[in-house]
């Protein structure tokens, strides 16, 4: 990269502290107005609400079948660390009912079934009927029957009873959803007292060097969407996303507002991502 004066350092930092402080009021509401309609972040672009789940929806019926693949390839493989960690800060036994929301292909879900074994159950859901239906083939390829559920569902407007699971995960999927804070409320609906969600997601690099190595990094996802899935625009969008998403502090805040206590977070790579957990008391 070409050297930059201290001066233009200066700016950019300048501007990139703006972009939080405008990510975190953009992110305590539903959504910004826009000439009378409201709109909510797709990536950098500003889409009209009603929108914005259907072309979600388009990005993961596009990347369904190689999503593992270029998960792997994201990640480093580090994905799957991250989500086993998760797991081990669930709490969860044999015999609970886990929410695996917005679950993909079900990284979750096979490692809570083993836990929850016959007496419990798991509930692998998603608003993506491609996504849903890769995960559901791929359990069943390995052997993971018999305590799976699958649900398509909209994270928004669960069709679950109230105090009903002992835990929730969201697994890099809570920065697609519309409504962050409906969701938040409506997780904390179907939860039962005691017990706990965890959002493993995409965050805020705490080490300015790392942050801008990762940024570079994550810059090549479209090439590297391009040349595995022939998909080089939704990898554009997965990058935009990320870079949206609300920080650490911000996401804490909007658990705690939607009623959710002890709320803390884990940052993981010095906060490429983080995993946050609160409990309902």
């Amino acid at each position: 990269m070409p050297n930059q004066d201290p001066k233009q350092g200066s700016n950019q930092n300048s501007n990139e502290e703006n972009g939080k402080q405008q990510s975190r009021q953009q992110f305590s509401s539903a959504g910004a107005h826009g000439q009378g309609r409201e709109t909510t972040h797709f990536g950098f672009e500003q889409v009209p609400v009603d929108q914005k789940e259907k072309r979600v929806a388009g990005v993961f019926s596009s990347v369904a079948s190689k999503y593992d693949i270029m998960n792997d390839v994201m990640s480093m493989g580090s994905h799957r660390l991250f989500k086993r960690f998760t797991v081990e800060l669930s709490g969860v036994r044999k015999g609970h009912r886990v929410l695996d929301l917005a679950g993909g292909t079900g990284d979750l879900t096979k490692l809570f079934s083993k836990i929850v074994a016959d007496t419990g159950t798991v509930f692998l859901t998603d608003i993506n009927d491609a996504m849903l239906r890769v995960g559901r083939d791929r359990l069943i390829d390995e052997g993971i029957v018999g305590n799976v559920e699958y649900i398509q569902a909209n994270g928004e407007q669960l069709p679950f009873p109230d105090n009903f699971f002992n835990c929730i995960t969201i697994g890099y999927g809570i920065r697609n959803f519309t409504n962050k804070d409906k969701a938040l409320v409506e997780l904390y609906r179907v939860l039962k007292p005691g017990g706990r969600l965890l959002i493993l997601e995409f965050s805020t690099a705490q080490n300015p060097i790392l942050k801008k190595a990762y940024d570079i990094y994550s810059s090549f996802w479209p090439k590297i969407g391009d040349a595995l899935v022939g998909d080089s625009d939704s990898y554009q969008y997965l990058v935009e996303s990320i870079r949206v998403h609300p920080d650490q502090d911000t996401l804490k805040d909007m658990m705690t507002q939607a009623g959710f206590d002890k709320v803390e977070y884990h940052n993981l790579l010095s906060g490429i991502s983080a995993i946050h957990r609160g409990i309902k008391f």
